[in-house]
């Protein structure tokens, strides 16, 4: 099973189950299991440049690349999440929480501690080859400005008062959004250094997000898609035809964005998420996570491992 597909330069990576992580760079024709020094299972990578890139996942594991995912180090992982919570919050000056927020956050850093590696990390993304952020379940979200060598807790700077799950963050339109539970979507205040609330009008989990130019799309739970033009001012509902969960999305090079479902539903746009449309596969196949390969074809990987399907213009 594989979850999570990206590009590093012009090579594809792959990451998934046992830490699984395997490379291609001949568009998907063969493949080369990569040096992963962990068996857990990953969820999410990001590659801000061909070389360096970043894979996250259960037990708290965050991995590095310098050589275009042929090989990866542990940052991060479980045991130490709690470790680096307690010291960071045990000095910390308050900047602008009350006396109980402080509490709250002490007793999370405890409880993780004492909990141990059992919290995943569901995403990953870097601004640059220093500046990023993994996060996930419980509020979880880490942050760091070197690179991965340290890493900061960031559960004081954002509006989930619920500790609910993180599914993914990514940058899109003009921000870097936050999506998850209950209709989740959180934008980064980037003078607060915050990550605020975003009212959308929906209930249920948003599992990504993707857009180009000013558009954000968010989809999730039951076929549901939402769009902004606005920087996530204001939310549109937009008709999918589906009723079934959208767990992934692209973008193409000629400009179109692309949703696919765990059932092996592909939707193309061509108008920036305002409509979509079906696009008929040679087989449907259970996905995880999609990405282009070139302007001919998509790669969808999931339950069934990594699988290359012709595109239809």
């Amino acid at each position: 099973m594989l979850n999570a597909v990206a590009y590093a330069g012009e090579r594809l990576v792959v990451a998934g189950q046992r830490g699984h992580i395997l490379y291609s760079d001949d568009a998907g024709k063969t493949w080369t299991q990569a040096e992963v020094p962990v068996s857990s299972d990953l969820t999410a990578m990001h590659f801000p440049t061909s070389q360096k890139g970043w894979a996250v996942g259960h037990d708290g594991v965050v991995l590095a690349t310098t050589d275009g995912g042929k090989s990866w180090i542990k940052q991060l992982d479980g045991r130490a999440l709690g470790q680096v919570m307690q010291e960071y919050y045990a000095r910390f000056e308050g900047k602008g929480i009350d006396a109980r927020q402080l509490e709250e956050l002490r007793a999370a850093a405890q409880r993780i501690a004492e909990e141990g590696a059992d919290k995943p990390f569901l995403s990953v993304w870097f601004d640059s080859e220093t500046d990023g952020y993994a996060v996930g379940v419980f509020n979880l979200i880490f942050q760091t400005s070197d690179g991965g060598k340290t890493w900061t807790p960031w559960f004081d700077r954002t509006e989930n008062p619920e500790q609910l799950h993180f599914s993914s963050i990514q940058r899109a339109g003009n921000g870097l959004y936050l999506v998850g539970e209950r209709g989740m979507v959180l934008k980064l205040d980037k003078e607060a250094q915050r990550f605020r609330s975003v009212s959308v009008d929906y209930p249920g989990t948003f599992f990504g997000l993707t857009g180009r130019e000013q558009s954000v799309v968010v989809f999730g739970l039951r076929g549901n898609v939402f769009r902004s033009e606005d920087g996530g001012a204001q939310w549109h509902k937009v008709l999918t035809g589906l009723n079934v969960t959208i767990t992934g999305a692209t973008l193409t090079e000629d400009g179109r964005i692309v949703l696919v479902s765990q059932r092996g539903d592909v939707l193309m746009s061509a108008d920036n998420g305002r409509s979509f449309t079906p696009s008929p596969m040679a087989q449907a196949l259970p996905a995880s996570a999609v990405a282009p390969v070139g302007t001919h074809a998509l790669v969808l990987v999931g339950t069934r491992g990594v699988n290359i399907q012709p595109l239809k213009k």
